[in-house]
């Protein structure tokens, strides 16, 4: 997806709705995808603000995810990208990693199982040689319209993948961490906004903002940064998949910036977060949300 650079227009700098997409299953695929994100493929430059650095992004396949990874592999960091079986999508971001000449680690799985997250944590330490930074992106939704709608599995769902994915990363990974490592959680604009065709994704977000508060005083003594991301509307393969097709259409346009985001204008928030430009913040929320208020 192009962008006009030389006005750089927020308002008109990426596509605008109405947006035409093909209806995909949950959780939804990039490489299938008809109005493609930008991930920063062709924009972000590095500047070695995470050489020598490793890195854990789950979720890391698509979307947000992949703009993360593209900025951090730019960056200077090795990479293990975590993702539930969207295999075409992960190879793909291994590719835009390993031609930054950083390595790559391509780890399938369900984040909600907390047996999986162990052995994240534990092929972190031995493929790429410790963690100094984990990305908790992953996430799950369903749009539902009426609370009988929504089932008793769906909601475990959610939190298990959501939240409970968060803890069972963090204290798996809490003996590896060293003073300067980061912790970088995605919460969303729908912590504050909560929807009601969304109840149980909003209530995870709320959540993670709580755990983000809490562990990054529980964790500052260690010398262990903790904050998040509240991302507004953006354009990813969870869209298509997991909402309306209405609401697809007119994705974003509700935001003052009157279109979704763009997963490349993500990117560099976790880049702040990740490195030695952010080291006097903690418990903070960096909000990226195309005007939407939060509070």
């Amino acid at each position: 997806m192009k962008t006009n650079k030389s006005l750089q227009n927020p308002l008109t700098q990426y596509i605008e709705p109405p947006y035409t997409e093909k209806r995909q299953e949950p959780p939804g695929y990039e490489v299938f995808m008809q109005t493609k994100p930008d991930h920063g493929e062709d924009s972000y430059t590095g500047s070695g603000k995470l050489k020598g650095r490793k890195a854990i992004i789950t979720g890391g396949d698509s979307g947000i995810g992949r703009a993360v990874a593209i900025a951090f592999a730019r960056e200077g960091a090795d990479i293990v990208i975590s993702y539930l079986d969207e295999h075409a999508d992960a190879k793909e971001t291994a590719t835009y990693i390993e031609k930054a000449g950083q390595k790559a680690i391509l780890l399938p799985g369900d984040i909600s199982k907390e047996e999986h997250c162990i052995s994240i944590v534990n092929q972190a330490v031995e493929q790429i040689g410790g963690i100094d930074i984990i990305v908790n992106n992953a996430a799950f939704q369903m749009s539902r319209d009426s609370l009988q709608d929504i089932s008793a599995e769906e909601w475990d769902k959610t939190f298990r993948v959501n939240i409970h994915s968060m803890f069972y990363i963090c204290k798996a990974a809490e003996q590896y961490l060293q003073p300067g490592s980061t912790i970088i959680n995605t919460t969303s604009v729908n912590a504050y906004k909560a929807p009601p065709q969304l109840i149980p994704y909003s209530a995870t977000k709320a959540a993670i903002q709580n755990f983000t508060a809490s562990l990054a005083q529980l964790w500052a003594e260690k010398g262990i940064r903790v904050n998040c991301v509240a991302p507004g509307p953006i354009w990813t393969p969870l869209i298509s998949s997991t909402l309306p097709d209405e609401r697809v259409k007119n994705f974003g346009s509700e935001t003052p910036l009157k279109r979704a985001g763009q997963p490349a204008e993500l990117a560099p928030a976790f880049v702040l977060l990740a490195s030695q430009d952010s080291s006097y913040m903690t418990g903070s929320t960096v909000q990226v949300t195309g005007g939407y208020p939060t509070i």
